[in-house]
């Protein structure tokens, strides 16, 4: 927090019932501000790890985005709906449904990998600049393009009965009512995602989230400092000199220090745990792009 107001990102643990922009709206009440945006959205029925971006942290959103994502899962074998999830019409009742557990861990299993996933026709994908939920609602015949998704963890939890929960973790975009659905396919039965907790995002943990009742009152050791959320994000970064700051306000190249963290293609230059500018690595050195200095 500082005295022009608060800056840092959030852990929330969004409960089943408000949208992602329901949280917003809270945060900016709580808050008292109204330069608050999330990370990446969760349906009303899901719960879990929603980071809110705060003040100037707002210019770290898509870099936070863009994380590999983790959850936790329940499908119900058997019944297909037109959205993949509870909330959708049912399209197909299968009778007498017998699949055993080895069946379900096997195809479960399958999903791992890269692939191309099919988007949801309920989903926030656009078809002619119009979100393809919208005209799915309208009783539109929605086919969106397959695109590419990894899953680079897929574990069976249990299967009792008809239920099935499983732990994935993911790429960004990777939609996990359509691994409900591929799920259901494999096994001829049919499925739909009937419960969704989102754990982690990147380096975040929901076990160090806060619940939205906290927004009003947040305690200072909840937030976390930009230089930390971009070291959570696996971002590159390295600590910059005494000085630096004003050539980098300026927009100008600095010698580029010893690099830490993954070899992503945004770096970060710190300062004493200070964010001081988002950029990336040139022949010349570094070159910032987004810069944090006296904002």
């Amino acid at each position: 927090m500082t005295a022009a107001g608060p800056v840092g990102v959030l852990a929330i643990d969004k409960p089943v019932g408000p949208t992602s922009h329901d949280v917003v709206g809270m945060a900016r009440r709580g808050l008292r501000t109204r330069r608050v945006g999330h990370t990446g959205t969760l349906d009303p029925f899901a719960s879990g790890l929603l980071l809110l971006c705060v003040g100037p942290a707002t210019r770290l959103s898509s870099h936070l985005t863009d994380l590999e994502k983790e959850y936790v899962a329940e499908a119900r074998l058997g019944t297909r709906t037109d959205s993949h999830d509870l909330d959708g019409t049912v399209l197909e009742v299968v009778p007498d449904v017998e699949v055993s557990a080895a069946s379900v861990e096997a195809a479960l299993a399958a999903l791992a990998g890269e692939q191309m996933q099919v988007p949801p026709a309920f989903s926030a994908k656009k078809v002619k600049g119009e979100a393809a939920h919208r005209r799915a609602r309208r009783g539109e015949e929605v086919e969106l393009p397959p695109v590419p998704v990894v899953v680079h963890e897929i574990e069976c939890l249990e299967v009792e009965g008809l239920r099935v929960s499983f732990r994935v973790r993911c790429s960004s975009g990777t939609y996990i009512r359509a691994i409900a659905r591929d799920l259901g396919e494999a096994l001829g039965v049919g499925a739909h995602l009937t419960a969704l907790r989102r754990t982690a995002v990147g380096g975040f943990s929901v076990d160090d989230a806060l619940g939205v009742d906290a927004l009003d009152a947040v305690p200072p050791s909840a937030w976390i400092t930009p230089a930390d959320a971009v070291r959570r994000a696996g971002l590159s970064w390295f600590e910059v000199g005494e000085g630096a700051s004003a050539e980098l306000a300026q927009g100008r190249v600095i010698p580029l220090g010893e690099l830490r963290g993954s070899e992503s293609a945004t770096t970060a230059a710190l300062e004493a745990g200070r964010l001081l500018a988002l950029g990336e690595v040139t022949e010349r050195g570094f070159q910032p792009r987004k810069v944090f200095v006296g904002s």
